[in-house]
């Protein structure tokens, strides 16, 4: 076991994929981790896949199409299961192939793409499942180590020069551009990797939630190596 994940009040720890889903969070406790040591050769499965885009989605009967190694059809047979559990969960996982993803830096001081710290929002109750088999790893990071970036005040003032509405209506501009959802670390914050082969289950804003979203970020990829990750 991962004593960065058990001794974290952030995370909480399961062995099964029922208590992943249905274990409610509470307090500081925003991410759940199903931890697993997964066989198999997911390399094998990422060599042998092509990348038409920066990311490419990548179906079941792409996998199912491969001709593998044992340890590559053990890779394949678990990536079939997480896809399938959450498919009847009723999720709608997509697996991704990934070179990168787009870079907003439209602005020098704030960004809004998932290279930054940031927290997911949805009109409906979810949550965000992911789990990276390939590559770099997702982080998270605790609420209490990071602020949000339109409180920061010269932030603030910036994103106010760009703006020319009623003030009444500035805060629905930050909600409309999604530069809400994004936070700056304090100096000292610790984020914590997620890992490869744990299925996570990250607290979403929604209306809802009983819980501080979790603030993640997606990792700056390691150069020649793509990633492979489920998430929805």
């Amino acid at each position: 076991m991962n004593n960065t994940f058990s001794d974290n009040n952030q995370i909480g720890i399961v062995s099964t994929f029922s208590d992943l889903v249905h274990i409610d969070f509470k307090g500081e406790k925003n991410a759940l981790c199903w931890y697993r040591n997964l066989d198999g050769d997911f390399n094998e499965i990422v060599a042998k896949l092509s990348l038409k885009e920066n990311i490419t989605e990548v179906f079941p009967e792409n996998l199912i199409a491969l001709q593998l190694s044992e340890k590559g059809n053990i890779a394949r047979q678990i990536i079939l299961n997480d896809l399938e559990l959450l498919t009847d969960f009723g999720a709608s996982p997509s697996l991704n192939l990934l070179k990168c993803y787009e870079r907003d830096d439209e602005f020098d001081f704030i960004s809004t793409d998932v290279y930054s710290f940031h927290v997911d929002r949805s009109p409906i109750a979810t949550d965000t499942f992911l789990c990276t088999y390939h590559g770099a790893a997702s982080d998270i990071v605790s609420n209490s180590q990071a602020d949000q970036k339109i409180l920061i005040p010269e932030i603030r003032a910036k994103l106010k020069e760009l703006y020319d509405g009623a003030e009444k209506e500035f805060e629905n501009f930050l909600k409309e551009n999604y530069f809400d959802l994004h936070y700056q670390l304090h100096a000292d914050a610790v984020p914590i990797n997620l890992g490869l082969g744990h299925l996570w289950r990250l607290a979403v804003d929604h209306p809802k939630q009983q819980v501080l979203p979790c603030i993640h970020r997606a990792p700056i990829e390691n150069d020649g190596e793509y990633r492979l990750l489920l998430i929805c």
